[in-house]
């Protein structure tokens, strides 16, 4: 059975995407490849606990929940995420996996909601995604555009047309915290008519940066 490094297992609100507000175990796995400027999960890109998926499933199951998150750091970074994906779907969980737009999703179980955050110029990640992910979504999938200006807002609108994303899954349109104004970003999706979901991140507003909520 693999082992995860984990940073931290939690109970809280899912704060973003088609679950907002309900209930939810998250998994946060330890490490990530990437080193976006809007970051704020710093804080796992190192040290954590090495856990078998046994443990990891014996603690989520304390909490009685529904939905099951599992992100990081980038979770798909380690090598047994997908076996615990498989686990928790297999023990009758609503699973979501956050995970940038830089690794794999196709061997993901079909059974997991992919949520996948496509990075903007902002994020000085751009080039690390992998555009063929975009071929593997489907309805139950969701895209996230983390905006911190304009020309993130712009790069986005212009992706989203380009590869008709909102024909393949839900899209997010979420503005970067302390970059980018919410009101400002509400309205160019107005005024653009543009098929995407603006949405903020609740638990930020609940708990601000604090970790494990």
């Amino acid at each position: 059975m693999s082992h995860l490094r984990i940073t931290e297992i939690f109970h809280s609100l899912q704060g973003e995407g088609r679950s907002t507000g309900c209930p939810t175990v998250f998994v946060r796995l330890t490490g990530c490849p990437l080193r976006c400027g809007y970051c704020d999960t710093r804080y796992a890109f190192s040290g954590g606990e090495w856990q078998t998926i046994d443990r990891i499933m014996q603690q989520i199951e304390k909490y009685q929940a529904e939905h099951v998150c599992v992100t990081g750091g980038e979770p798909l970074a380690q090598q047994g995420c997908g076996e615990l994906l498989t686990a928790l779907c297999d023990a009758g969980y609503r699973v979501s996996l956050e995970t940038s737009g830089a690794r794999d999703i196709s061997g993901v179980d079909s059974r997991v909601a992919r949520v996948m955050d496509l990075k903007t110029p902002g994020s000085g990640e751009t080039e690390r995604n992998l555009m063929s992910n975009l071929d593997c979504l489907t309805l139950d999938d969701q895209v996230k555009f983390v905006i911190t200006g304009r020309a993130d807002y712009e790069w986005s609108r212009q992706l989203l047309q380009a590869h008709r994303l909102s024909e393949k899954c839900e899209v997010l349109f979420s503005p970067a915290q302390q970059e980018q104004d919410a009101t400002q970003l509400a309205e160019w999706i107005i005024e653009d008519r543009l098929n995407a979901r603006f949405q903020l991140q609740l638990h930020k507003l609940l708990w601000g940066d604090q970790p494990g909520r």
